[in-house]
């Protein structure tokens, strides 16, 4: 008899959710809010690009609706989930879907662009089934970050003394760094810090928010 390994019980019954599908609709949820939370406010314009077979059926399985209600800081199992485009629009978020027909890296990928005034970023998730997601690219740096473990996301102005500043204020909270990916797009212009700590703590985060020339910073766990 063959044995199946599982991690977690999520692999067997899937995630709380609003139907109909973990990957469609919880995942896409999931990746509009880390969207929303890296960007750190709501957006005035979205535009979002569908790959596979996120574009031939975004609309039937109710992805639209989850990446949007993600972008208003929903949670997959939110009950308002339905009518998020409809609560987008009232609150003057414009947004626009825009299928692709060109191959991508998953089959559940999406690129979220997201803007308000000079602030613009974007992001591209993928929904790798039971809800969980991968980001595989932010503002252009490709990354590989499955959120698995505590993360501090941070989008900044690339100065010298950034990355000791935000490593002080994680030593003060006696957080360990586990990992720290550091890139930028060009000297002296943005760059952003991937960093897994081994604990539980987003105390620090407003600290590191208000350090001068961070454009946004984000924690996942």
């Amino acid at each position: 008899m063959e044995q199946l390994n599982y991690r977690s019980v999520f692999d067997i019954i899937g995630p709380v959710m609003v139907g109909p599908s973990s990957s469609h609709t919880a995942g896409a949820a999931r990746i509009g809010k880390v969207v929303r939370n890296i960007f750190g406010e709501q957006p005035d314009t979205v535009d979002i690009y569908l790959y596979e077979s996120f574009a031939k059926t975004y609309r039937g399985h109710g992805t639209d609706i989850a990446l949007v209600g993600g972008l208003l800081g929903m949670d997959p199992d939110d009950s308002r989930l339905g009518d998020s485009l409809k609560i987008a629009h009232e609150s003057g978020m414009e947004v626009l879907f825009t299928p692709k027909k060109e191959k991508a890296e998953h089959p559940n990928m999406v690129r979220m662009v997201v803007s308000k005034g000079e602030h613009k970023l974007s992001v591209t998730g993928i929904s790798i089934g039971g809800g969980n997601i991968q980001i595989s690219e932010v503002n252009g740096f490709k990354l590989s970050l499955s959120l698995g473990t505590p993360t501090f996301i941070i989008v900044h102005q690339d100065v010298p003394g950034m990355i000791a500043k935000v490593s002080q204020l994680l030593s003060e909270a006696t957080l360990n760094i586990g990992t720290m990916t550091v890139t930028r797009e060009s000297k002296g212009e943005k760059a952003i810090m991937i960093i897994e700590v081994d604990e539980r703590n987003s105390d620090v985060l407003e600290k590191i928010r208000k350090l001068e020339h961070i454009y946004s910073a984000a924690y996942f766990d």
